[in-house]
């Protein structure tokens, strides 16, 4: 079979090889699964790049997060019971099923076969296609996290979204609006500008021609947000800090501008203010029930068309490098995904 491995650090484009490698094998408790359709994530480049918190031995193959189906279970077959299933209940997942998964480095998700532990799957919302519920898990998850277990957000305040057009924002911008939320979304560019909109933002910022801080005060009427959404960092926090409102609060969720900025603690007394830290991937090991209730909730908002990822582009596998690269470049909008079963110029 066919995989993306790594195997020097640097840049997407320049390290990630497409090798033949041999097929995995599911030993107790794993499954086997047929990757339909991978989504390209901000960290598969630092992975590449040696910048991310896990450095997994070389060669590895980056790619955390696939809409897969199960097409063998190991020895001991499948790992648990139907989500919500009672006693006596047929086991889950069985061969066939479509699921959404995370591969672990260095076994990741860029590759046409993956084995992963039956515990660790997730039905694929029957609302979405292979290319959307491979976007859904980290990304809407991250959102979801954020926004209501951090964030506390309630119908009727104002949120603060920057990189509104983007993989991670995308989706704070349609869970705000799913809560009831006034968003108002940051952008760099009229392209970006119009792709915010069209996601739903009730206000859209240009970060290049407008000045952010004083265009929010006018939004609110010189209140300012009460919750922000930043993966950004750098600036967009230094704006944040200026244009968060009385008890506003202010979720950090990355560094995509590559600067991690230093808070002021003094500043965050005098104006009554919250920053908070996400990192979303400390549930799936110390709160694992509230991430599959969080997958009910997103579940439940995609089959009644309150979210929907935003695929910008379905890429074949052999353009995964590119993609990922281009991701790591900030010049796409939503989410790139890459559909092994694509063919060139499709």
């Amino acid at each position: 079979m066919q995989a993306w491995r790594v195997h020097e650090n640097g840049e997407p484009r320049e390290v990630m090889r497409l090798d033949e490698v041999a097929e995995p094998s599911p030993g107790p408790g794993e499954v086997l699964l047929h990757v339909r359709a991978m989504g390209v994530n901000f960290p598969d480049a630092l992975l590449c790049r040696g910048q991310y918190q896990v450095r997994p031995p070389f060669p590895f193959t980056p790619g955390v997060e696939v809409c897969a189906e199960v097409i063998a279970v190991g020895a001991d077959g499948p790992g648990g019971t139907a989500e919500g299933s009672g006693p006596g209940d047929t086991l889950w997942p069985p061969v066939g099923a479509r699921v959404l998964a995370q591969p672990a480095v260095p076994a990741g998700g860029f590759a046409e076969r993956v084995v992963v532990p039956a515990s660790a799957l997730f039905p694929a919302p029957d609302a979405l296609d292979d290319a959307e519920a491979a976007a859904l898990h980290i990304g809407y998850q991250t959102g979801w996290f954020g926004l209501h277990r951090r964030a506390g957000i309630a119908a009727g305040e104002t949120l603060l979204v920057h990189a509104a057009a983007g993989g991670v924002g995308s989706a704070a911008v349609q869970l705000g609006r799913a809560a009831g939320a006034r968003v108002i979304g940051v952008v760099g560019g009229q392209h970006k500008a119009a792709i915010a909109r069209e996601l739903g933002c009730d206000v859209v910022i240009d970060r290049r021609s407008d000045d952010v801080v004083a265009a929010v005060k006018e939004a609110t009427a010189g209140r300012g947000a009460d919750v922000v959404y930043d993966p950004v960092g750098g600036d967009a926090f230094t704006q944040s800090i200026k244009c968060v409102a009385f008890e506003g609060r202010i979720v950090v969720v990355g560094f995509a501008s590559g600067v991690i900025p230093n808070a002021a603690l003094n500043h965050v007394l005098v104006k009554n203010y919250a920053v908070l830290g996400l990192h979303w991937g400390l549930y799936t090991t110390l709160d694992p029930a509230a991430v599959r209730s969080c997958h009910e909730e997103l579940t439940q908002l995609a089959a009644r068309g309150a979210i929907k990822p935003w695929i910008s582009e379905r890429v074949p596998l052999a353009g995964a490098a590119d993609a990922v690269q281009r991701v790591a470049d900030g010049v796409t909008t939503g989410r790139v995904v890459v559909i092994p079963g694509l063919k060139e110029g499709a």
